[in-house]
Parts: C-alpha cells; sequence; structure tokens
C-alpha cells in the first residue's frame, strides 16, 4: 500500500479502501529521536516561530521522511492546516485536504465521505468492509482504556500510548492487533495500582512532552484515568455506519459536544483532577474558558510548544497542584471522620 500522512485522525477506512496506508504524521514527529530539528526544518523555511510546532513539525516530518502524498484536515482540526497544504503543494507534494462537517449530522458526514471516496477512486462500499475488519481491533484498545479506569492495572502512559496510536494503528493494524494482546496479557498478571492513588484526566491534544508528562505523574501519585482525545481517536461509540461512526467523535465539533463526553466520563471514572493541555499559538487554548466553567473539578493548564521534555516550571506547577489535591482529599476524609464521631 502506498503511504499518505495525515495531519490528524481522518476516515482512515476511506484511504485504507482505496489503497493507501495512512501514516500519522505527529505521531513520526513525536517518536523521532530529535523532534526538534523537524521543526527547525519549517523554521528555516520560513515558517513563523509563532506557528504551532505540531504544523511545523509536519511540515519538516514530510521533507525529511519522504511523504510524497499527505492528506490534511482543513476543517474541525487546525486552521493552519490549510496554508501547511499551501506550502507542501509549493514543495511538490501531492496534497489532498479533508473537512469533518460544521456539526455533528450523520448525513453532512455522509456526503463528506462520498467526496473523499471519489477522490481517492474507491466507494464506501469498500470503505464499510475496511471497517468491519478493523472494528475487532478498535474494540480491543477500547477494552484497554477500560482496564485502565476500571480495573486500575493499565497505566496512563500506555492507555495514551495505544489510544493515540489508533489514528493509524501504527501503520499496521494486523501488528497492532497482535501487540496489544500481548501488552494486555502482560497488564492481566499485574496487580491493581493502589486505590488512594490520585485519579486524573488529561483534556485536549496529545502534549508535546506526553513521553515524560505520564511516567512524572505517577512518580508524585498520580495517574491518568481518562485521555479525552486519545480515547476518541479509537472511535468509542462506533454507530451502524461510518457516517454515524465519525458524527460521534467529537473532537472536530463543538466544545459543547465534547463536554458531554467528558463529564459523562469524570463521574464514571471517578476523577480528582483534570489537566487540560493547550498547544501554543493555537486557538484551542481559549476553550480553557469553557472548561473551567463547565467542569467542577480543580483544573490545571498546561502550555507546550516545542518543549518536547519537562522543564522545571512544568514540574513545579504539577507538584503543586497534585499536592493541592492530596490536601483536599485529606480535608475532605477528617470532615468524613468528624461527621461520624
Amino acid at each position: 500500500m502506498e503511504k499518505i500522512g495525515i495531519t490528524t485522525t481522518v476516515p482512515i477506512e476511506v484511504l485504507m479502501a482505496a489503497d493507501y496506508q495512512p501514516v500519522d504524521l505527529n505521531n513520526v514527529l513525536v517518536t523521532d529521536p530529535n523532534p526538534g530539528r523537524l521543526v527547525n526544518i519549517a523554521e528555516r523555511a520560513g515558517f513563523p516561530l509563532n506557528c504551532c510546532s505540531w504544523i511545523k513539525g509536519i511540515y519538516g516530518v514530510c521533507l525529511d521522511y519522504g511523504i510524497d502524498n499527505i492528506l490534511g484536515v482543513i476543517g474541525g482540526d487546525c486552521s493552519n492546516t490549510i496554508m501547511l497544504m499551501e506550502v507542501l503543494k509549493l514543495k511538490g507534494r501531492n496534497t489532498l485536504t479533508f473537512a469533518y462537517p460544521d456539526q455533528s449530522d450523520p448525513q453532512q458526514m455522509q456526503y463528506a465521505l462520498l467526496k473523499l471516496a471519489a477522490t481517492l477512486g474507491t466507494t464506501l462500499e469498500a470503505a464499510g468492509r475496511v471497517r468491519e475488519e478493523l472494528q475487532p481491533v478498535r474494540d480491543l484498545a477500547l477494552r484497554l482504556d477500560k482496564l485502565t479506569w476500571k480495573q486500575n492495572i493499565v497505566s496512563g502512559w500506555e492507555n495514551h500510548l495505544w489510544l493515540v496510536s489508533t489514528s493509524d494503528f501504527n501503520q499496521d493494524f494486523h501488528k497492532y492487533y497482535r501487540e496489544l494482546q500481548d501488552s494486555l496479557e502482560v497488564c492481566s498478571r499485574r496487580q491493581a495500582y493502589p486505590a488512594g492513588q490520585i485519579r486524573l484526566a488529561y483534556l485536549g491534544v496529545p502534549s508535546v512532552y506526553a513521553r515524560e508528562l505520564y511516567p512524572y505523574l505517577e512518580r508524585c501519585g498520580a495517574r491518568v484515568v481518562f485521555n479525552e482525545v486519545q480515547r476518541q481517536f479509537a472511535l468509542p461509540v462506533p454507530g451502524a455506519s461510518l457516517a454515524e461512526q465519525y458524527s460521534h467523535y467529537t473532537y472536530p465539533y463543538s466544545i459543547h459536544d465534547r463536554l458531554k463526553d467528558i463529564k459523562t466520563e469524570l463521574r464514571r471514572r471517578q476523577v480528582d483532577g483534570v489537566i487540560h493541555y493547550v498547544q501554543a499559538f493555537c486557538y484551542r487554548g481559549i476553550g480553557d474558558i469553557v472548561f473551567r466553567d463547565a467542569i467542577d473539578l480543580p483544573m490545571l493548564t498546561l502550555e507546550g510548544n516545542d518543549d518536547f521534555s519537562l522543564n522545571n516550571h512544568v514540574r513545579t506547577r504539577i507538584e503543586a497542584f497534585l499536592d493541592m489535591l492530596l490536601r483536599s482529599r485529606q480535608r475532605l476524609n477528617y470532615s468524613k471522620q468528624a461527621l461520624g464521631k
């Protein structure tokens, strides 16, 4: 299958039906031994310093890794992708675009899927057969998610890593399925994490320093039991059709649609506090205002740009936040004991 780079989660069933192998360019960026150099490629090409590092990094990946075909999401994700596609086209890349509807509507999604299938020379019937083939893989990823918050035998980092990879299944869904089965077998033999651990939710796009963030939280006595966007990549509400499946995918739509899912999961997973990650220079950071108004839990907002490692400032803020959560829990327990007496 010919490779095609994707700038975020897209209906990969259509791409695969057209004999393309999706490659999530974000995942390639953060797993590169030196992602900063990929950002530098874009800056040397003229990308401004106050442009999101994900956009610059994606550009660097396309040039450095020789990705010739790119499908950019220009509606429902990042508006900078529009101009990124123009620059990649200037550099001789074959660029295609996809736009999610402006609202979660299966009929509008059906039209968008038909247009994408026609562009790629395939049909939605063929994409539907790929959807059936991928469903057991998505189900297994969602089983891992349940083991994270209900059985408490999967770490927040493992949850992030396996769920974020469902955007392209690490470019080989058969291998992904086998490796996830092996991982779950290992997890099944573990003892559960301590019941007294602080339980966190992570909202927003995956962070540039995710590799260090999750282990650091666990060293500080906390664990992420809900990765919002990563879980959405796995499409937790499949629906009856491809159009319904991607209409239930919350990330491209209104923040209020996202909140319905978020608030349900916060209650179900008994979350103590929330980390909201925002990418520097991204309009989605303004959504922090809405989250803080709608979510009745302590919230820590973290920002990242091209810092692919946790700096001391972020570490200190995390420690202070977790200390506050722990003290709040202790005060609550003391009040309950006093009332019991």
